[in-house]
C-alpha cells in the first residue's frame, strides 16, 4: 500500500528526512546547475514533467504519440501550467541547452519530434532516487532497490508521478510564503537551501534557525541578483515568515514555524504523489 498523505505529514522522521532529500537536490544543482534550473519555478518544474511524461509514453511503433511540440502545447494548456507562447519558448530553450534534441524527420516543423536528452535522462534519475530514498526511510521499503533493478521503470513512473503532481492542489497551489517563493528564478533551490541547514530538532520552534547569514554569499551561490532576492525575502519578512535572529545579513536567517510547515505540506503531498505511482507500476511478486 502506498504511503498517503495524511501519514507522511505526520510522521516523526519526516523532518531528518526531507532535510537528508533537499541536501541530494542541491547537489544535483552544484552539479548540473543548467538542467537543475529547469526546474527553478514552479511553472518551468510542472513544464518539465509535462515534457518528460509525453517523452516515456511514446510508442516507437506510432508515430501519433511523439513527442512534438504541437502535443506538448496541448498538454500545457490541458493542465493550465502555462501559456502557448510560454510553452512554445520553453521548449526552444530545452532544445538551445540540449536538455532535448531533434529525432530525424521531415515535414511540418510543430510535427517534429524530439526526445530527451541521456545526459538528462540521467540527472533525472537523482531526482526519482532522493524521493525514492526518503520514502524508504519513511517506513524501512524497499522502494529504491526495486527501482534501480527495474531497468526501464522510469518510463512507467514518472508519467503517473506527473500526472499526479499536475492533479494536485497542495502542489499546484501551495500557501502564500511558498507560492512567493516558486515564481523566484530558482525559487525552489532557495527553499531546498534554506531548509537544508535547518536542525530538525528545533521543527517545534516559532522562529527556526537556519544557516544563512549573508544574502551576499546566499544570491551568489545560486547565481541570483542578490538585489531581487534580498526584495523577496524582505516581502517574506513583511509576511513575518523569515527574518533574522540580530542584524540583517550579520546574524542567523530564521523561518517561521508557519513557512516551515508549507515547505513540509508541499513536501507530504509531492511524496504522497510518487508513492502511489511508484505502487501502481511496482513488479508484482511472483509466488513461491
Amino acid at each position: 500500500m502506498a504511503l498517503n498523505f495524511e501519514y507522511i505529514a505526520g510522521h516523526p522522521a519526516l523532518h531528518r528526512h526531507v532535510q537528508a532529500q533537499s541536501k541530494a537536490l542541491l547537489h544535483i544543482y552544484e552539479t548540473s546547475p543548467r538542467l537543475a534550473a529547469v526546474f527553478a519555478t514552479q511553472q518551468r518544474w510542472l513544464l518539465a514533467h509535462t515534457g518528460l511524461a509525453l517523452h516515456f509514453a511514446r510508442d516507437p511503433r506510432d508515430p501519433r504519440t511523439e513527442l512534438t511540440l504541437a502535443r506538448f502545447i496541448d498538454d500545457v494548456l490541458h493542465y493550465s501550467v502555462a501559456s502557448r507562447n510560454t510553452a512554445e519558448a520553453f521548449i526552444k530553450e530545452m532544445l538551445h541547452y540540449h536538455i532535448i534534441e531533434y529525432l530525424p524527420h521531415t515535414g511540418d516543423g510543430r510535427a517534429h519530434p524530439f526526445q530527451v536528452t541521456a545526459a538528462t535522462l540521467k540527472e533525472f534519475d537523482g531526482w526519482v532516487v532522493a524521493h525514492l530514498r526518503t520514502l524508504d526511510g519513511l517506513d524501512g521499503g524497499n522502494r529504491l532497490t526495486v527501482f534501480l533493478e527495474q531497468h526501464g521503470m522510469i518510463a512507467r513512473l514518472q508519467p503517473m508521478v506527473a500526472e499526479g503532481l499536475l492533479s494536485s492542489n497542495p502542489v499546484r497551489e501551495p500557501k502564500q510564503t511558498f507560492s512567493l517563493f516558486i515564481w523566484l528564478n530558482n525559487g525552489g533551490i532557495v527553499m531546498d537551501w534554506l531548509m537544508s541547514g535547518i536542525d530538525p530538532d528545533n521543527a517545534s520552534l516559532d522562529r527556526i534557525p537556519t544557516s544563512v547569514v549573508s544574502i551576499g554569499e546566499f544570491a551568489s551561490w545560486l547565481k541570483l541578483s542578490r538585489t531581487h532576492l534580498a526584495r523577496k525575502l524582505r516581502d517574506a519578512e513583511k509576511l513575518g515568515s523569515v527574518g533574522w535572529m540580530g542584524r540583517r545579513g550579520h546574524s542567523v536567517m530564521w523561518v517561521s514555524n508557519s513557512f516551515y510547515q508549507e515547505y513540509m505540506t508541499v513536501q507530504a503531498a509531492k511524496l504522497a504523489v510518487i508513492d502511489a505511482a511508484f505502487e501502481a507500476c511496482r513488479p508484482t511478486q511472483r509466488a513461491g
